[in-house]
């Protein structure tokens, strides 16, 4: 696994590779970084795929700038863009897992030309959400700690104090993962500009409104059932704006699929993206 770094429309993102052939495009969500994909990079890069994992801007080594409107989503799925149209393999497979996930759903929309196969996990598509927002109470509260996250200082100061035994509690993490976060989450900066995702999303959600339009490629969506956050209703009816769809349910994970089911999402990882590409035969 190599260590790279790659400057995007001026801002400088870190990634990590691995692998040759059809290139995979992997982005983490909150509060993680590449290593979101410690258990996805080597299974994929085995079955004959280039794998990128870049750290979204905000996120560990990558270009951590301070003010709110550097995160706009539209700004983050402008830096995948350009690291897809550098990596000189276009079109690209797309998985993104929480942030990742809604910038995984709207790269297609706003650059079509740059997937060929697009894999989320556990982040819902923004119709479906935005609906159940709306019409369903359990989403509501579930949803509720996006505006402790999104408030001015408090986060980045109660963050540090219970952030690594909430994710203990969310996910199969083990004593090394947690390390590993912590060090990332210490840089300087690295919890503001990790919650300013939130803060943006709050200040420029009516924005992704006209920019909904349909997904047209292969589409993969992998939900771990017991996800506290998102109800299974924001899974579901939405299938006139992605309609080559398949959705694949795993009962005993989490929010954080790709950790607590890393062979399973493996499986159909794999299966699913050498689908007509030649890889992995």
């Amino acid at each position: 696994m190599e260590h790279r770094f790659a400057d995007v429309g001026g801002v400088r993102i870190h990634y990590v590779e691995e692998g040759s052939g059809p290139l995979v495009v992997l982005l983490h969500g909150f509060p993680e970084f590449w290593y979101s994909w410690r258990h996805q990079i080597p299974a994929l890069a085995r079955a004959g795929f280039r794998v990128i994992a870049p750290d979204l801007r905000g996120y560990n080594d990558s270009a951590r700038p301070l003010d709110v409107d550097s995160y706009k989503i539209t700004a983050v799925v402008q830096d995948i863009a350009g690291l897809i149209v550098q990596s000189g393999d276009v079109p690209c497979a797309v998985v993104g897992h929480d942030w990742g996930g809604l910038a995984a759903w709207l790269l297609p929309m706003l650059h079509p030309r740059l997937v060929r196969k697009l894999v989320v996990l556990n982040s819902p598509h923004p119709v479906p959400y935005s609906r159940e927002l709306r019409r369903n109470r359990a989403q509501k509260l579930r949803s509720s700690y996006q505006l402790f996250f999104s408030m001015p200082v408090l986060p980045q100061l109660f963050l540090p104090l219970f952030l690594g035994t909430l994710m203990r509690r969310s996910g199969r993490f083990t004593s090394e993962d947690i390390r590993a976060y912590r060090v990332a989450w210490r840089k300087p900066g690295a919890m503001t500009t990790m919650t300013n995702y939130y803060r943006a999303l709050t200040r420029y959600r009516k924005d992704l409104r006209p920019l909904i339009r349909p997904i047209e490629v292969p589409t993969l969506l992998i939900w771990g059932e017991r996800d506290p956050v998102f109800t299974r209703a924001t899974t579901e009816d939405f299938g006139e704006y992605v309609p080559d769809l398949r959705v694949e349910r795993i009962a005993e994970a989490g929010h954080f699929v790709q950790t607590d089911a890393a062979e399973r999402v493996n499986e159909l990882l794999v299966g699913f993206l050498s689908l007509s590409v030649g890889a992995g035969s």
